[in-house]
This record gives structure tokens, C-alpha cells and sequence, in this order.
């Protein structure tokens, strides 16, 4: 089915000032995250039910932030708004992937 294909993107100045790129990239993770989520709600109103949603992700560091339950002294300064990601990981309602950035 088609719903299968949806994809959602943005771009958008981040309020908070971040140490590095993966951070940067996590906090992007996280609010996907919560966009993904209410797609879902979306569609199952309409009938479509979902297991783990797949998430794909070109930062390796995001995903390793993302998957640890643990809080790191390197990562606890990052707002924890933006720890959202790591609940729904650990609840098994998402899975993410890792995918190559291509030019």
C-alpha cells in the first residue's frame, strides 16, 4: 500500500545552541520523531495500524545517542525536550537505520 511511501522532511533553525554535529543531528532525530508519531495517529484514524515504525537516519552518533537508555556527562546538557527519541526506541515503537548520504 502506498502509505508504506510517506516521507517527511523539514528544515529549521534549532533553538538551542548544540556542541556538535551528531547533537545537532540527534535533536533533528527526536523532532522527526514526534512529526512521524502524529502521522501515525493520522493514519490510524483512517484504518492503517502500525508495529515499529522505521526511521532512517545518515548520522551514526545520532542513532548510537538515541539508542542508549543512558544518560552520558557527554550528552546531558542537551535539552531533555529533545530526549523524546530515546523513550519511544526503548518502547519499541520506532527502530532506527542507519542510511548512506547521497550526493
Amino acid at each position: 500500500s502506498s502509505y508504506k511511501n510517506h516521507k517527511s522532511w523539514s528544515s529549521k533553525k534549532q533553538d538551542c545552541t548544540l556542541m556538535s554535529s551528531a547533537e545537532d543531528e540527534y535533536v533533528s532525530l527526536s523532532a522527526c520523531c514526534a512529526q512521524v508519531l502524529w502521522m501515525r495517529i493520522q493514519l490510524t484514524d483512517y484504518g492503517f495500524y502500525f508495529d515499529k515504525i522505521p526511521m532512517y537516519c545518515d548520522s551514526k552518533a545520532a542513532i548510537a545517542i538515541s539508542c542508549n537508555p543512558v544518560q552520558h556527562s557527554r550528552t546531558k546538557h542537551i535539552d531533555v525536550r529533545y530526549h523524546f527519541i530515546k523513550e519511544k526506541v526503548e518502547m519499541g515503537i520506532v527502530e532506527l537505520f542507519f542510511v548512506r548520504t547521497e550526493y
